[in-house]
């Protein structure tokens, strides 16, 4: 019982050296420049799926920068690649159709990329990211809705991380995309959810 309360109180104080670490305020979090942090950085996207249900996938393995200006956030940039090939869902028969030429054409179109253009602080935590989106060789603007999670040293890898949660849409038959449109929703629900590591 003795060993199983040590051990217990072990992981609380963890827990809060953990939740302490990353608890910096927006303006406290180190300006400079950034790498996207592809093991947790996620893109995951919903449509409306013949007026049932929303179906939800994923793309995964971004790379990409972010120059982060703490003091004026309206001055960071940030720039992204999505391997269009990544995209993974809960069917392995839609996942390799998605890929196909009908869809997303991965083969032609390898990457989709975000680029910021505009950058606009809302309160302390938040923002709006304006930026130019290109997927299956169209490019279009796109505004993210971005809130700030957290920062601090990584207890794995001891690697200075900050992290933001972005939401928006977009319609997919504006890149192109238009199989199965309306039946299959034209608006596309995305949640990102993005790791940044420092660069030295």
């Amino acid at each position: 019982m003795k060993k199983i309360l040590s051990g217990a109180f072990a992981a609380l104080a963890c827990a809060a050296v953990s939740t302490t670490a990353f608890a910096a305020a927006p303006a406290d979090v180190k300006s400079g420049s950034y790498k996207v942090e592809a093991g947790h950085t996620q893109v995951n996207f919903s449509v409306l799926h013949f007026g049932f249900s929303y179906y939800s996938g994923q793309f995964s393995n971004v790379s990409g920068s972010l120059k982060l200006d703490a003091s004026h956030p309206e001055k960071s940039k940030l720039s992204v690649t999505i391997p269009v090939s990544s995209v993974a869902t809960s069917s392995s028969v839609l996942t390799d159709e998605l890929k196909n030429n009908e869809w997303f054409d991965a083969t032609k179109y390898p990457d989709a990329t975000f680029v910021s253009t505009e950058v606009s602080p809302v309160g302390a935590e938040d923002a709006v990211v304006s930026g130019n989106l290109t997927l299956h060789g169209t490019t279009k603007p796109v505004v993210l809705h971005v809130h700030f999670v957290g920062a601090g040293v990584n207890p794995m890898d001891k690697a200075y991380t900050v992290g933001f949660q972005a939401t928006g849409t977009i319609h997919r038959s504006d890149f192109g995309v238009k199989k199965y449109v309306p039946y299959v929703g034209d608006d596309v629900s995305l949640t990102i959810a993005g790791a940044f590591e420092k660069q030295p």
